[in-house]
């Protein structure tokens, strides 16, 4: 089989478990060597324990790879800048970075505290900002030297919670639609020194989604983890140069490349509150609905 990212080196973020375990073990089949970052917390962030991380490791070197623990927190300035030069130290360059860890704090609106809209917040979309950051700044400096483009990748995590909106979590899809953001942002900045950014919206059965709904096997066995991890491999590899700030959907029987928001319906502004209400209304019947969580028009 054709190893599509042999010599590459990525960092994993949240790669002890679910997605992320995939998304290294699925890189390292394919010739990367793996920086293996997770802090070990549970799913509300808190605590730490980098032996989850350290299994997948050496579930990498049985099969004959390279790979790292790194047990930095992804929301930490400083963190998040010596988990690249973890890898560049390690390894002698950076290629690829996956930006996965993440954290729940489910709750309706009306109750939510300041400290669990803050943390998620700060793990998700910080905690994605800073790793691309250090990144971004290693590959300039990397473009400058050489004369040359990077041929780098940054690949985010999103949702279909931040895409089509979930009752329950308006700070984790808030970050995850920022996430969305970003990445279109930062593909567009970053293009010149030969970086593609992209992102992919996982649907899968982990820890963070077991207790969401009940599942049936069959479910279980069509949001494997395993499902999401080929597309992260294709979009860190050469064969995907000409792709970047794209979303794309991926896990529970489908591959999806999402379209992002864009202008429908319009008149000429006016300036009349009155008179534009009914303009309005006419607007809102010529355009398509909002999609549900299941990427279909809603009802």
């Amino acid at each position: 089989m054709a190893r599509l990212c042999e010599g590459r080196v990525a960092i994993v973020t949240g790669a002890a478990r679910g997605v992320g375990r995939e998304h290294a073990l699925g890189l390292a089949r394919h010739g990367a060597k793996v920086i293996v970052n997770d802090l070990g917390a549970g799913v509300d962030g808190k605590g730490a324990d980098t032996s989850p991380a350290q299994s997948v490791v050496d579930e990498i070197k049985a099969m004959g790879g390279e790979a790292e623990v790194n047990g930095d927190d992804v929301s930490s300035w400083d963190g998040s800048k010596n988990m690249v030069d973890q890898a560049v130290s390690t390894f002698g360059k950076l290629d690829v970075v996956v930006n996965n860890a993440g954290i729940l704090r489910d709750r309706m609106l009306v109750n939510m505290t300041e400290e669990e809209w803050d943390s998620v917040i700060q793990v998700h979309l910080k905690g994605t900002f800073a790793p691309s950051r250090h990144a971004a700044a290693y590959w300039r400096q990397v473009s400058k030297d050489t004369g040359e483009k990077v041929n780098g990748r940054i690949i985010n995590t999103s949702s279909t919670s931040g895409l089509y909106g979930n009752v329950g979590q308006t700070n984790y899809g808030a970050a995850k639609a920022g996430i969305a953001a970003f990445t279109i942002i930062a593909a567009r900045e970053l293009g010149r020194i030969g970086v593609t950014v992209n992102a992919v919206s996982p649907t899968a059965y982990t820890r963070m989604t077991e207790d969401l709904r009940e599942y049936t096997e069959e479910d279980i066995k069509r949001r494997a983890p395993s499902w999401v991890s080929p597309t992260i491999v294709y979009l860190s590899s050469l064969e995907a140069n000409d792709i970047t700030g794209r979303v794309i959907q991926a896990g529970n029987g489908r591959v999806a490349v999402c379209e992002g928001w864009r202008r429908g319906a319009e008149i000429e502004q006016i300036d009349d509150a009155e008179a534009i209400g009914p303009l309005i209304r006419e607007m809102i019947s010529q355009v398509r609905l909002n999609s549900g969580m299941d990427g279909l028009e809603l009802d």
